[in-house]
């Protein structure tokens, strides 16, 4: 394995349309951690980067729906999201923005680079937009039925129900989100990256020379690879983003999956203006990226491809763990629907615990399918490992050497071959952790550090020094400088995955933190080194505390069906102003059939009906061609307003209107008699 003189680590940038929550942690930020904690522990030389992304259609979104500016949004969730990774211990060397103005111009400039060495297509293409607002809609300013599962409200770009990746041409009745109306398809001009010209060398450098990566990552990136490679547009039309920096571009910018990883190379050169150059076009340098299933093409695919069209010595990431996505409680996590357990809440809720939940999360983290956090799990995992192993074999341990040799680590003597064995096999633990977190299988790392605790506990019951101190103080004395050196090792070992808790560990037992290296080792404190007082590292979480957490979900449950069987209902226009019974008689309703049906050329919602109304055969053009066919509609009978007075409706002269019933979500249905009747029957 190749030694590396510098790690560069990045995670995902988060949205700062929201807080964090578990599903991120676990996905993205907890296992980011424990690596670079790792490596640190190691010596090496590691930078960990990351910071909000800000831009993109979510941002606009919430702040059309809150009633602020963007940069409002941002700010508020910028602040929120980097205090909480902060109090949780998520050890960035930088945690920036991508609205930085450092940002700005990198990302400026990356794009102006790859426009002046002709690495885009400059195409113009028909996109949805929004007449009466005046503006181009991105997928996700496009709602409408979804046509998988059909449900309401998909976005133009997926739909949340059934998890489709959609296109706006592929919704049922699109709307516009920001005014309700029926888009329009209007020409605009964009530039794309030609990510087919890259496609075979991707499979050289993906297929060939990467095949230990992950199995859903290559399988994922193999997927894209075998159905080809398409243009990617680098830009669109908002006013909420990096400019795009050519003449001829007002009212565009970049798009957000173009954006938001050069935040990671923006980021790098906010934090080392002068050496940013060798962590990013250095042979000696790692690059991994951390990130959840759904970033994959972008950073094993797309990214890849902006970074080789770019040249000038940029490195590619050696590897790009992604892990599939976290459950809560059995149903997908969903901001949308507040089906989430937030990192600002929790911080807040459980003080002091954050090792807990990064616990839980890495012992249960979706590494190689998708995962279930449950809040029983939760505390089980609390009271039944952290609680009665780990911190019940460090208590022990300590409150003897207090009780039997006042505090200070006693004389090691002659080592037994139980003692042995222990030492050896929290040596060969050590081994296991390193290849296990080297090789990016976190939750494994876990368990062989919890085995560490394991074997301590186990050593303590077999040797029982609390039965033997009467008559051979000596051999205790061998046994808790044993105890006491798998508390410095487990000082070390949990280190990446609990850093709060070795804090705590660390200042019981009276000592810096040490190297990696010296994890296994029985030297580790000196004879004779006084200990500070026994305390807990964990407390026993109750019953009352997970049932509220519960009774909060069920909250959150209730009030999405609700809001669901709201949702449902039909809804209707309001009621227009009174009418007097005389003219009302003057309305003419009268039963028809219609006898042929055609589409009114150029047209999407009109259609031609002959009609037989009993008294005559006349024309009507209709609004119904969204949700009727010519051919559904021959031979239907229908019933017509019969005395309005014609009009002329491109170019055809209509004599009549078609009684309709209409929801306020645009579905329409003909009115029809309940049973067939002749044709020219009044109605009144």
């Amino acid at each position: 394995m190749k030694e590396y003189k510098r790690y560069l680590i990045t995670s995902a940038l988060p949205y700062a349309n929201g807080p964090v929550h578990i599903g991120h942690l676990a996905g993205v930020y907890v296992p980011a951690d424990i690596y670079a904690r790792y490596l640190r522990l190691r010596g090496r030389d590691v930078r960990f980067i990351c910071g909000s992304d800000e831009h993109g259609v979510p941002i606009t979104l919430q702040a059309k729906k809150l009633g602020c500016s963007p940069q409002d949004v941002v700010d508020k969730y910028h602040k929120i999201i980097k205090e909480s990774f902060e109090k949780f211990g998520i050890s960035f060397d930088i945690y920036s923005r991508t609205t930085s103005a450092i940002h700005e111009k990198t990302a400026s400039d990356f794009f102006r680079k790859l426009y002046d060495d002709g690495k885009f297509i400059e195409k113009e293409s028909e996109q949805f937009y929004d007449e009466e607002a005046g503006q181009f809609l991105a997928d996700r300013y496009i709602t409408g039925t979804c046509p998988k599962c059909g449900a309401e409200n998909a976005y133009g770009d997926q739909c949340e129900k059934c998890g489709s990746t959609l296109s706006p041409d592929e919704l049922i009745n699109p709307k516009s989100a920001i005014s309700g109306s029926n888009p329009v398809k209007k020409k605009t001009k964009h530039w794309y990256l030609p990510l087919d010209k890259y496609e075979s060398w991707l499979k050289q450098w993906i297929l060939a020379d990467h095949k230990e990566w992950k199995t859903n990552v290559y399988g994922q990136c193999k997927s894209w690879l075998d159905g080809g490679l398409q243009p990617r547009a680098v830009s669109r039309d908002l006013d909420w983003g990096v400019p795009v920096p050519v003449e001829g571009a007002e009212g565009k910018v970049l798009y957000v999956w173009f954006d938001a990883p050069i935040g990671y190379i923006s980021n790098t050169i906010e934090l080392m203006p002068g050496q940013w150059e060798k962590w990013w076009k250095s042979e000696d340098t790692k690059m991994v990226h951390f990130i959840g299933k759904d970033n994959i093409v972008f950073h094993c695919i797309v990214f890849p491809v902006m970074l080789k069209a770019y040249g000038d010595g940029f490195i590619l990431p050696d590897n790009v763990p992604a892990n599939e996505f976290l459950n809560l409680e059995g149903d997908k996590i969903s901001t949308s629907r507040n089906w989430a357990i937030w990192l600002n809440e929790y911080l807040d809720e459980f003080p002091g615990q954050q090792d807990v939940l990064r616990y839980v999360l890495c012992a249960n983290a979706p590494e190689t399918k998708d995962n279930d956090f449950t809040w029983k799990d939760f505390q089980t995992r609390n009271n039944s490992e952290l609680v009665a192993i780990f911190g019940n074999f460090v208590n022990r341990a300590v409150v003897l050497t207090h009780k039997y040799f006042d505090g200070k680590v006693p004389h090691k003597g002659e080592l037994s071959e139980m003692d042995r064995e222990t030492l050896a096999c929290v040596a060969s633990l050590k081994d296991s952790i390193e290849r296990s977190i080297e090789n990016y299988r976190f939750r494994e790392a876990l368990k062989e550090a919890m085995d560490i605790a394991r074997a301590g506990n186990k050593y303590l019951a077999d040797t029982e020094p609390w039965k033997i101190a009467k008559t051979d103080l000596g051999r205790v004395a061998t046994i808790l400088n044993v105890s006491l050196q798998i508390c410095a090792s487990l000082s070390i070992a949990f280190e990446p995955f609990l850093p709060f808790t070795t804090e705590k560990l660390r200042q019981m037992l009276n000592m810096d933190k040490k190297p990696w290296d010296v994890l296994g080792s029985s030297e580790i404190l000196e004879e004779g080194h006084s200990l500070n007082q026994p305390q807990l590292l964990f407390s026993k979480i109750e019953d009352e505390t997970i049932a509220f957490q519960l009774e909060k979900l069920d909250r959150i449950k209730k009030e999405n069906e609700a809001k669901k069987a709201n949702e449902q209902k039909p809804a209707y226009a309001p009621l227009k102003e009174e009418c007097a019974f005389d003219d009302f008689m003057k309305m003419d309703i009268r039963t028809a059939t219609v006898l042929e049906a055609e589409r009114v050329p150029k047209t999407d919602k009109l259609l031609k009906l002959l009609i037989d109304t009993g008294i005559d055969k006349r024309v009507i053009v209709s609004g119904i061609a969204e949700c009727y066919s010519p051919e559904e509609m021959v031979g239907k009978q229908i019933c017509i307003l019969a005395n309005l007075a014609p009009r002329k409706i491109r170019g055809i002269e209509s004599k009549g209107m078609i009684l309709m019933s209409r929801e306020e979500n645009g579905k329409m249905k003909i009115v029809s008699p309940e049973e067939r009747m002749g044709n020219g029957a009044s109605i009144g």
